[in-house]
């Protein structure tokens, strides 16, 4: 199975969108789907339903970071080439949906008219939602680059 295929069953298994994508990615960071699971909790929604940054979005972050990142807080070269990497790969999503941000991929409220309560996972949810298929884009974009750039 596919990192694509993967996150989104992980999504349609009740996953918010960042916690697909990183529970996609959880053994190449050397997590348990259980603690990927809580580490992204809370950037559902595009940030607990606040409809910022899109979930699928940060998920990808996230993995980016454990698998490319700098820990060397000094080096400003590493951080520079860690945010160019990032920028890339929002642009690649950003290519796809015209946007990384919840509120215009879900074409919702802003985020004072949304509950923080999520949306009952119902049949209409998953048939009107573009959501599967942007936690599938994300992991497929990550997944070819990281297929370009192995880290292992």
């Amino acid at each position: 199975m596919s990192r694509k295929e993967q996150a989104i069953a992980l999504f349609m298994q009740g996953a918010n969108c960042a916690q697909a994508v990183c529970g996609a990615f959880a053994d190449l960071m050397g997590m348990d789907l259980k603690d990927v699971c809580r580490l992204s909790a809370g950037f559902g929604g595009g940030f607990a339903r606040q409809r910022e940054v899109c979930g699928a979005v940060s998920g990808m972050v996230m993995v980016a970071g454990a698998l490319y990142g700098y820990d060397d807080l000094a080096d400003d070269k590493e951080k520079a080439a860690h945010y160019r990497l990032i920028r890339f790969l929002c642009d690649e999503f950003k290519a796809a949906y015209g946007s990384i941000v919840c509120r215009d991929l879900l074409d919702a409220k802003k985020a004072k008219d949304t509950a923080p309560d999520p949306d009952p996972r119902t049949e209409e949810y998953y048939r009107t939602r573009p959501c599967a298929r942007q936690v599938g884009t994300a992991a497929e974009i990550l997944e070819k680059y990281i297929a370009e750039h192995p880290v292992f």
